[in-house]
């Protein structure tokens, strides 16, 4: 009976060692896969970043001058200029404009007085003249006359004075033709007919539009010969080489923006990002609606390029660029990814990757930039921390590292 039941348990023993053995696996701690990275030193960067676009401090908006018909603009976007010397536009006398039936009738009218005058002035002068030469024949008798004692001085006296009144008749009788045939000429302008007042020709009494400054033509905005009233633009003139870059940040951005802050130029074209300088940060913000159809306040901010011209001389007037303003940076300082960080009441903490256990560890930081943060104190350079660490991962708590490529 004995040896029957020492046989059962040796039968039965290697079935429940293994029972046994499947349990604790089962039901052991299982390690959670984790992402490590590690703290190092290194500068870390707070910034804002925005789109912005390039533009020519000193733009000049060249108008028309008087009303008229401008001609055709000849010059193109791009062309240099050269202040008070590069005719932009030349701007000739208008066509009359047409005449409505009773503005014709009136001026037809005023030929028709006009030419009456002018008969009438005519008629004048004629009358005049004949005086005239009757009052010189009786002055020439007069004088013959006096040669042989015939008649006396007064006589004569009043002969000459006879012929000097008719000679100042004749002559207002002239100007007065003259004064008549000028308002037949001006009564028959009025009739003038659009087309028909002049012919076109390259030598016109023109005048002359010149450029303000001196830069190049940055566009044109009336290029096509037609009418143009005065103060109609006409091109925009400025120096390409005087580049700003206008960037319209919120404003709860702009308030963390000072004049002489750092500016990074990105994403402008070139292989390096260009280095830049706030210039000024204007005190008015603006509605803008976004592209989701949300209003947001802006704020206007003018940065200064400080690199050579010739880095960046293919940018041009309203050319789109990435702007990053620099507003705090720290040098070889530990930092860890902002994503290792979490929340342990009111304090900051991390996991620490200890012997493959977690330990929680509490930490102060300094400057944060949204990706990384630095270690002011709770942490050493070299020791590994977990990224996002979530509900699995606990103090204490075991943990098996992904293959990140981490030391």
């Amino acid at each position: 009976m004995a040896g029957s039941t020492r046989q059962r348990i040796l039968f039965w023993s290697p079935a429940l060692l293994g029972l046994i053995v499947t349990l604790v696996l089962l039901f052991r701690p299982q390690p959670v896969q984790v992402d490590l990275a590690s703290v190092n030193r290194g500068t870390i960067v707070r910034s804002v970043v925005e789109e912005g676009k390039t533009r020519v401090k000193e733009v000049f908006l060249v108008s028309a001058p008087i009303p008229g018909l401008m001609r055709r603009i000849e010059i193109h976007a791009g062309d240099p200029v050269v202040a008070a010397d590069t005719v932009v536009a030349q701007i000739e006398p208008g066509d009359p404009s047409l005449l409505d039936a009773r503005t014709e009738a009136e001026a037809k009218a005023g030929v028709r007085a006009a030419e009456a005058n002018q008969r009438f002035a005519a008629a004048a002068v004629q009358r005049a003249e004949a005086e005239l030469d009757f009052a010189r024949a009786e002055l020439r008798r007069y004088e013959q006359l006096a040669e042989r004692d015939s008649i006396s001085a007064n006589e004569l006296e009043a002969a000459q004075r006879r012929a000097r009144i008719a000679a100042a008749a004749f002559e207002e009788a002239q100007a007065g033709l003259r004064a008549r045939s000028s308002e037949l000429e001006q009564a028959q302008a009025r009739l003038m007919e659009p087309g028909g007042a002049r012919t076109r020709d390259d030598d016109c009494d023109c005048v002359d539009v010149h450029s303000p400054v001196s830069g190049a033509v940055l566009q044109v905005l009336n290029e096509s010969e037609g009418v143009v009233s005065a103060g109609t633009p006409l091109i925009e003139v400025g120096d390409p080489r005087q580049l700003e870059i206008v960037v319209d940040l919120l404003s709860t951005d702009a308030v963390r923006v000072a004049p002489g802050q750092r500016v990074a130029v990105e994403a402008w074209g070139g292989d390096m990002p260009l280095d830049a300088v706030v210039r000024r940060v204007e005190p008015f913000a603006f509605t803008k609606v976004s592209a989701l159809g949300i209003e947001e306040q802006r704020v206007r901010v003018l940065i200064d390029l400080i690199d050579p011209a010739e880095e960046w001389e293919r940018l041009g007037h309203g050319f789109r660029v990435q702007a990053r303003i620099i507003l705090d940076e720290r040098a070889d300082v530990p930092k860890v990814p902002q994503a290792a960080l979490f929340r342990d009441g009111d304090r900051w903490a991390v996991f620490v990757f200890d012997d493959d256990i977690a330990r929680i560890r509490h930490v102060e930081l300094g400057l944060q930039n949204g990706l990384e943060a630095e270690i002011v104190a709770g942490l050493q350079t070299g020791e590994r921390v977990v990224l996002q660490p979530g509900e699995r991962v606990s103090d204490g708590a075991p943990l098996a590292p992904r293959d990140t490529g981490l030391p």
